[in-house]
């Protein structure tokens, strides 16, 4: 009894302290894990509960945690939450996003900050709190990015709960942006869209932690055009790459 007080478990992702890294990189889709797994060494997998994947591994010396949280704000930040509470202080959400223009299909994007039309980040601050990526961490992702082949962009993201009510809706076959998100991204400068970062970037300043997301753009905007496969599995292996070597750096800076 004494063990579990001084290492207690997450309630969710079911890790104690020990079983977890010094920085986190979460993703959406659970097989995602298995795949950055790969580029990891000394990788253990954590029993999985509740469809949440959990793996910690070593890269450049530094052990690193990836979580799966599945879609939306909600259990975004209930991973992030508990992974600061098992001490984690350095989170990078990878995955997709919507692409806006200039991002077009296959570009990374990168979030500075993010437009909070979700309504969890209303539960860890009033909606005048900026949602705002970390410095220090997305200097470290920009010094990264330069070394890409791959064109990428910075800027605001914005994210929404309801992907058929706040962005498309359905017509017949087809889905159509909806015009309150066309309005926000011509207002606003949007370079992209996603149903976590500005949840997960206010949650981090409250919790005093550092965070931001990284995104491959796979969906027009406009069009409705999709990333072909073929390519989207090349530039997630080179997202995995960046934010691998972005959070061991970080790691490296938080332990010396």
């Amino acid at each position: 009894m004494a063990e579990q007080e001084q290492t207690p478990r997450a309630w969710y992702i079911g890790a104690h302290r020990d079983e977890v890294g010094d920085a986190a990189i979460l993703v959406g889709d659970p097989a995602r894990v298995e795949r950055i797994a790969e580029h990891m060494q000394d990788v253990q997998m954590l029993p999985e509960k509740r469809g949440l994947k959990t793996i910690t591994g070593t890269r450049d010396g530094q052990r690193i945690t990836v979580s799966a949280f599945g879609m939306g704000a909600p259990i975004a930040t209930i991973v992030l939450h508990e992974l600061h509470a098992l001490g984690i202080r350095n989170f990078l959400r990878i995955g997709t996003a919507m692409a806006v223009a200039p991002a077009k299909l296959g570009d990374f994007v990168l979030a500075d900050a993010a437009l909070r039309a979700e309504g969890t980040s209303d539960t860890y601050a009033p909606l005048g709190f900026p949602a705002v990526a970390d410095f220090d961490l997305n200097r470290v992702l920009r010094d990264r990015l330069q070394t890409s082949p791959t064109d990428w962009h910075a800027g605001i993201f914005g994210t929404y709960d309801g992907f058929y009510t706040q962005m498309f809706g359905l017509s017949g076959e087809r889905r159509e942006l909806i015009g309150k998100l066309k309005d926000d991204i011509r207002k606003y400068g949007l370079i992209g869209t996603d149903m976590e970062t500005s949840a997960l970037l206010t949650a981090a300043r409250i919790l005093r932690v550092r965070a931001s997301t990284l995104c491959v753009a796979t969906v027009d905007a406009e069009t409705q055009e999709k990333i072909e496969d073929d390519l989207m599995a090349t530039l997630e292996r080179e997202m995995f790459e960046i934010a691998l070597d972005a959070m061991s750096t970080m790691a490296g800076f938080d332990t010396h």
